[in-house]
């Protein structure tokens, strides 16, 4: 154990529903800025899975300094469902770091996994944050996901609204108006890498009601269906299409994008699925996030788990 943490210098508790708001008193010490209220109880609530709030704060004279988490989901992987977890939110106070809280946070959390009968370990880590994890912490690199940057050609106003708050509401007015002859009821698609013959995360009706923690929106282009979500850019998650309407959906997303004052598209895949190879034919791409792997028990094999934006924890 850390030395720090057995002198007594911190104290850790695992992660609940009572000290979540710890969780967004760290997240604005860190990040400078606010999450919704709500957010984290949403982000953490995965009780669909038989376990949540699995992960660990670090405190400091009662204030929280340090946290990981990871999120329970389940994927499917020759034939077979298995409890796993994406690692997701790490966070130190500036003041704290460098004194290895990051790694007494993972191994605890690991541990925590094993005992909940988690078998399976998986994150999409930054470059800042993957030495981290292999070199420290074990895990295996399986994959480099490729990003599709899809230029719009249009003009940007999208970014009108957070320089001029004044502009929000109206912004979000039209926006709502422009999306609506496209939306559809559901709050996800299915994960079209099954149909590969690849595993994937399982994207049942629990799983996407899950998942509207996020503000993200399943829409209609003429015969195939989206799952985006919109900021500065318009972020595609999944698409069911088929190849012999690939070009008409991009050709009406452009438009869509264009309407809402959105210059780029961007769609991150792993490569070696049906989706990946129907981008790589048309659009330049560029090495998006690491794909990296934890194995806890039974010795699966993760070569073939393949994964789209959709499935990265801020989608």
């Amino acid at each position: 154990m850390n030395s720090n943490i057995s002198s007594g210098q911190y104290a850790v508790k695992r992660l609940n529903a009572d000290n979540l708001t710890d969780v967004g008193r760290l997240y604005n010490a860190v990040y400078d800025k606010q999450a919704a209220p709500d957010f984290f109880a949403k982000k953490y609530d995965t009780a669909f899975t038989g376990v949540e709030y699995t992960g660990f704060i670090a405190y400091s004279n009662q204030q929280p300094v340090a946290f990981y988490t990871v999120i329970p989901c389940f994927i499917k992987c020759a034939d077979k469902v298995i409890l796993s977890a994406q690692s997701a939110d790490t966070m130190t106070h500036p003041d704290h770091r460098n004194k290895g809280l990051f790694v007494e946070l993972a191994l605890s959390t690991f541990q925590l996994c094993r005992d909940l009968n988690i078998q399976l370990l998986f994150g999409f880590p930054n470059q800042n944050s993957l030495p981290g994890f292999v070199n420290k912490l074990g895990w295996r690199v399986s994959d480099i996901m490729d990003c599709f940057i899809i230029h719009t050609g249009g003009l940007s106003f999208k970014r009108i609204p957070d320089k001029f708050p004044g502009f929000k509401n109206l912004y979000g007015s039209y926006q709502d108006l422009i999306l609506k002859k496209y939306l559809v009821k559901s709050s996800g698609i299915d994960n079209l890498v099954f149909k590969d013959g690849c595993g994937g995360i399982v994207r049942d009706e629990h799983y996407l009601k899950y998942k509207t923690y996020n503000d993200t929106k399943a829409i209609k282009i003429g015969a195939s269906t989206l799952w985006i979500k919109l900021s500065s850019i318009l972020l595609i998650g999944d698409v069911s299409v088929q190849p012999d309407d690939f070009d008409d959906m991009i050709y009406g997303l452009k438009k869509l994008a264009g309407k809402l004052g959105i210059k780029q598209i961007h769609f991150h895949a792993s490569p070696g699925t049906t989706l990946h190879s129907l981008f790589a034919m048309r659009f330049n791409s560029i090495p998006s996030f690491p794909v990296i792997f934890k194995v806890l028990s039974g010795g699966l094999q993760t070569d073939n788990i393949k994964f789209t934006s959709a499935d990265i924890d801020t989608f």
